[in-house]
């Protein structure tokens, strides 16, 4: 009979086993588990004192409608390969979430290629996620700097412009004031700045470079920030000016927002494009993570909605009301005109559904195309974008 399984908080020495655990179990040695110590919570299965499955969660806030949401991200989570096949994932799950639900946190997301594994406990995908490789050479053809100045390094000027564009898009992390030591350290990154003379700064740009095996360089975009569209044409001029030295440049998966400057701006349109596994939004506790998000003052709306219950074997009745900004979604004994799966009413929280026509297409069932449009507009004021890697 197998050994009874504990969970526990790990301390110094369980962190030490599971960073030996998770080194074996992704075959490589996972840098984050020593670099975000300080910062993450760390919970661990435990079976004959050795560690046997574990992960990571960070408390932090994500933006959606443009407010701060206390959001539970999970990362760097993994189980022994001798322990698969058991579930284990799925209690492991819990026990990683119920410390940061004690702490605050209403929505979570998660980053994994086992997308069937996290759409049985409740997450869903609200984008697809892609990364760029462009030609330096197209970039140089097709996009001017007119009179940007760059500046090497950040400041907190620019800071501030990260954290004042990430509120227009529904997923950014509202960074943490360790977040950029911590992905400037891990990534050696090197840091440009882009303001016009006289202005304040209207583009951030963070790059990784590592010595191509044979000739000059290969050249990675970890962040583009970009306050206006001739802006982000003079850093991805600035991109094309490496073309002596880097064939091609890379967007890392997420890095490059889903507004259509490159669309539009290449001479030829050759870029390609990687699918990645995608983020994933789970609704932990609904009234809170509807109070919490931001909505556009001028909507004003009253929609009695059904949603499915955690457990997926039964639906309760909500009213979900917005005015003036603010929002709250209360227990009605009123007939939904619109049903929403746990995992659809995450994507819906993203302003993941662009159209009624793209929710109908994913399941949604609605009574009333007017309730339907309604409410899938009133979370499309921004688009689901999350450019940030935990």
């Amino acid at each position: 009979m197998s050994q009874p399984l504990t969970f526990a908080s790990a301390d110094s020495g369980l962190w030490e086993q599971y960073d030996q655990l998770a080194a074996r179990a992704y075959g490589h040695p996972i840098g984050d588990i020593t670099y975000l110590r300080e910062h993450a919570d760390l919970q661990v299965a435990v079976r004959r004192g050795r560690v046997v499955a574990g992960g990571l969660g960070l408390l932090v806030d994500q933006f959606f409608g443009g407010a701060p949401v206390p959001s539970a991200c999970l990362g760097d989570g993994c189980v022994a390969p001798e322990e698969r096949g058991d579930h284990l994932a799925t209690d492991m799950a819990a026990e990683r979430l119920r410390p940061l639900i004690e702490r605050g946190a209403v929505i979570s997301t998660i980053v994994t290629s086992s997308t069937g594994y996290a759409r049985r406990l409740g997450w869903e995908a609200p984008a697809h996620v892609f990364a760029w490789t462009v030609a330096t050479d197209d970039l140089k053809r097709s996009f001017t700097n007119e009179d940007f100045d760059i500046d090497h390094g950040l400041t907190d000027e620019a800071e501030d412009l990260q954290r004042q564009l990430a509120q227009r898009w529904n997923g950014p992390i509202h960074r943490p004031a360790w977040w950029t030591k911590w992905k400037q350290d891990k990534g050696n990154l090197t840091a440009y700045r882009f303001a016009q003379p006289g202005h304040p700064t209207a583009g951030l740009l963070t790059l990784a470079t590592k010595r191509h095996e044979r000739h000059g360089m290969n050249l990675v975009v970890h962040d583009f920030w970009a306050a206006t569209q001739p802006a982000a044409a003079a850093m991805l001029a600035f991109l094309g000016s490496h073309n002596t030295r880097a064939r091609t440049i890379q967007f890392r998966r997420g890095a490059l927002p889903p507004y259509p400057t490159l669309l539009h701006g290449l001479r030829h349109h050759r870029p390609t494009a990687d699918a990645w596994h995608p983020w994933m939004l789970r609704i932990l506790d609904i009234p809170e993570a509807i109070r919490l998000r931001g909505w556009h003052d001028d909507l004003t709306m009253a929609i009695p909605i059904e949603i499915e219950n955690a457990t997926g074997d039964s639906w309760s009745r909500w009213t979900l009301q917005v005015h003036a900004g603010a929002a709250e979604i209360t227990p009605t004994r009123m007939e939904g005109q619109v049903s929403l799966t746990r995992r659809q009413l995450a994507v819906w929280y993203a302003g993941g559904y662009r159209s009624s026509a793209s929710a109908r297409m994913a399941g949604v069932h609605s009574t009333s195309d007017k309730a339907l449009t309604t409410l899938i507009r009133s979370t499309t004021e921004s688009e689901p974008w999350l450019p940030d890697h935990f």
